[in-house]
């Protein structure tokens, strides 16, 4: 038995980190969900949650990473999740049918430059005579 969940939130204010560890399910998912969304002000590029301390995940930690992503892409953010590859959130997510729609890193590193990356191709998207 691993116990609740614990969350550290970190971050330079363009991309924030939210660092789980322990047990997401049905009991704390909810409060997760609303603890992270909160934290990431307007102005941020987006947010990247680390499961790599998560040891159990259930269908209410993939419903909250999902909602994760639709309520981030409507602020117009991003929200990545981080989990070693072979992890067992890896596992539950590819069993869930998650991993199409939740998009994983392997490293909170790999997630953090995917979105500056993105966000940097958007602006010279966006930049006149481009």
């Amino acid at each position: 038995m691993t116990g609740p969940a614990r969350m550290t939130l970190e971050g330079d204010g363009e991309v924030l980190t939210a660092r789980i560890t322990g047990e997401i399910d049905l009991s704390n998912a909810s409060e997760l969900e609303e603890t992270i969304v909160d934290a990431v002000p307007n102005t941020a590029l987006g947010m990247v949650v680390d499961l790599s301390g998560v040891e159990y995940l259930d269908s209410a930690g993939v419903r909250m990473l999902v909602h994760l992503v639709e309520r981030f892409r409507w602020r117009q953010q991003v929200m990545r999740a981080a989990a070693p590859d072979g992890s067992r959130v890896r596992g539950v997510l590819s069993m869930a049918g998650a991993d199409g729609v939740i998009p994983v890193d392997a490293t909170v590193t790999e997630a953090r430059e995917w979105i500056v990356a993105a966000a940097d191709e958007a602006a010279k998207r966006e930049e006149p005579g481009a």
